[in-house]
């Protein structure tokens, strides 16, 4: 394979093997490449009941030459139809991302809530599990990330907690996650005293927690989620 391809294939392995939930985290990657998950089993020669017991779980967690194989027919399934793999790769847009992490083990939301100083506008996060963060500067996010490069920002997995800076009335992220196939389980904007009541709804109606977080600043806000236990930052 080309080395972009290898590039690839090295990064997302890293990723599904990180996660506390590589099923999952296989799924997520599927998903953004918009691959069918029988076109997948087809292409790893088994059947697509198989194929989605490992993605959901309900086999026991695949082994690294599975996820290695895995991630190989993506690849080659995605250099066939959209190449987008390295739109998903690329570091190239990176400075819209200013911070992520995945979790050892599922983490509470109120224990990100709790460390961000953050009042809940919409969800409930008593029973809501966190896997990651992603904290995503949300002018560049909104004006400088398209397409499957919006995706970049999920990470390994999409049960994590998206925290937009720079926000001015909380609409434009809300939008965003609206359009979007993969959503977060949570959103935490920082920037505005007030947000917009439509941005309040839009969270409701797509089932997310949203909170405001008032932590004095971009910096203290990426050093408290760092101060969360269990959890592994990456570049």
């Amino acid at each position: 394979m080309e080395t972009s391809s290898n590039d690839a294939l090295s990064k997302i392995a890293g990723n599904v093997i990180a996660s506390p939930d590589a099923g999952r985290a296989m799924r997520a990657w599927r998903e953004k490449l918009g691959i069918k998950q029988k076109a997948l089993a087809d292409s790893l020669g088994i059947s697509a009941s198989v194929l989605s017991d490992y993605e959901s779980g309900r086999r026991p967690s695949p082994g690294a030459r599975f996820i290695k194989k895995y991630i190989e027919a993506l690849v080659k399934l995605d250099e066939g139809k959209a190449r987008v793999v390295s739109k998903l790769v690329s570091t190239e847009k990176d400075e819209a991302i200013l911070s992520i992490g995945e979790y050892v083990s599922p983490i509470d939301a109120t224990r990100v809530l709790e460390a961000l100083d953050a009042k809940v506008l919409a969800g409930e996060p008593e029973n809501v599990k966190l896997y990651g963060y992603t904290v995503v500067d949300s002018i560049k996010t909104i004006y400088a990330l398209s397409g499957y490069d919006f995706y970049r920002i999920f990470g390994a997995t999409t049960e994590r907690a998206l925290v937009f800076t720079k926000v001015g009335m909380g609409r434009s992220p809300l939008v965003a996650i609206r359009v979007s196939q993969l959503k977060p389980r949570m959103v935490v904007i920082h920037g505005p005293r007030e947000v917009d009541p439509l941005a309040v709804e839009l969270a409701r109606r797509e089932g997310l927690v949203l909170a405001l977080s008032a932590i004095p600043s971009e910096q203290a806000l990426i050093d408290a989620l760092r101060g969360v236990p269990s959890r592994w930052d990456r570049p």
